[in-house]
């Protein structure tokens, strides 16, 4: 079993989900774990600069704990929402989809999503109709990529309950500053986000943006309430955590969910 986080949350029994580390696989330096002890690492990406078959081997070591192939996709920060099967079966042809969230409603259908700092959210409903998963970072997140995914899943859901949602491992709020432009795209939006950007004294249009705090305040508005998870930073972690931000040349990790 490679390491891992299992979501902690009220998720029903037939809905299983994971969010990978940087521990466990084969990758050398700059993709190792982290540690300084030159034990390898799991990274996920195709497009970061490791060996292919590093990472052949690291997804092939992923694939031994799912019910099938992940529906990997090519992100890029958007807000476009895909099936996941329709996913998975292009990524087997070698033609990725261009998106930023999946859903499924089938058993055994993978939703994936690879971070790095950004967001990785993993949705289900109560009643175990329907999954998904969305990379948020900011420009998906300010673009509505995570109300796409809940609006997604209730459309595919035939009758999708109450919607429950799983904040994974991201850039934490002491680390993540951002300028004006940031600042505006929230706030423009919805007032009440400026309570999650802190002014950093000496910086004139610098702030420390939260952006867990952001995530709950977009799906609050998509009425999902029922939120986990949002208490790790990637940035800090360096021997748990990939961060593009920290570290530039980096690996990326995955968080997955599907109905069993």
């Amino acid at each position: 079993m490679i390491p891992g986080l299992v979501p902690v949350w009220d998720a029903p029994a037939n809905v299983a989900a994971l969010s990978t580390t940087r521990r466990g696989g084969t990758s050398l330096a700059p993709y190792d774990d982290g540690s300084g002890s030159g034990a390898l690492g799991l990274n996920l990406g195709v497009h970061v600069g490791d060996s292919l078959e590093a990472v052949a081997a690291n997804r092939a070591l992923l694939r031994s704990q799912l019910p099938g192939e992940p529906g990997w996709l090519t992100q890029v920060h958007g807000s476009d929402v895909v099936n996941a099967r329709e996913a998975a079966q292009a990524a087997a042809s070698g033609d990725m989809l261009k998106a930023d969230a999946c859903v499924s409603t089938e058993p055994g259908i993978v939703c994936v999503i690879q971070t790095a700092d950004c967001l990785p959210v993993l949705f289900c409903d109560r009643a175990g109709r329907v999954v998904g998963a969305a990379h948020a970072g900011w420009r998906g997140l300010a673009n509505g990529v995570l109300e796409n995914t809940v609006a997604r899943m209730r459309d595919a859901g035939a009758g999708a309950s109450e919607i429950l949602a799983w904040l994974g491992p991201a850039i934490g709020p002491s680390r993540f500053e951002v300028g004006e432009d940031v600042f505006r795209a929230f706030v423009e939006h919805d007032g009440a986000c400026a309570s999650a950007f802190m002014p950093r004294a000496g910086a004139p249009s610098k702030y420390l943006a939260d952006i867990y705090a952001l995530a709950k305040r977009r799906l609050a508005g998509a009425g999902v309430d029922r939120v986990w998870g949002g208490n790790r930073c990637t940035v800090a972690e360096r021997d748990h955590f990939y961060s593009y931000r920290r570290d530039g040349v980096t690996g990326r990790m995955a968080s997955l969910i599907w109905l069993k």
